[in-house]
């Protein structure tokens, strides 16, 4: 991976990481820096998914890997904000 894949992929994830934050409903008492991190490895890993379920690349905008790291962006907040209310 390049510079700007890298550069790139910290915008995503900073994108998906607020978006999977703001699916979760209540307070989440995580720092904004592990909301990046939660949403860098959500843009990667549904990229993959994607890429694997065959929806990576299409013709417009692509809608089913953007809901897939979404989805990995709320579930990893969710199990980031409970282990951190346990504490």
């Amino acid at each position: 991976m390049e510079i700007d894949g890298i550069i790139s992929a910290i915008f995503i994830g900073i994108v998906i990481g607020v978006l999977g934050r703001l699916v979760i409903p209540g307070r989440q008492r995580i720092g904004v820096l592990w909301t990046i991190l939660v949403g860098i490895v959500a843009a990667l890993l549904g990229s993959a998914i994607a890429a694997g379920l065959g929806v990576a690349d299409t013709d417009g905008v692509d809608w089913v890997e953007w809901l897939i790291q979404i989805a990995l962006a709320a579930v990893g907040v969710a199990a980031l904000d409970r282990s951190k209310a346990r504490r």
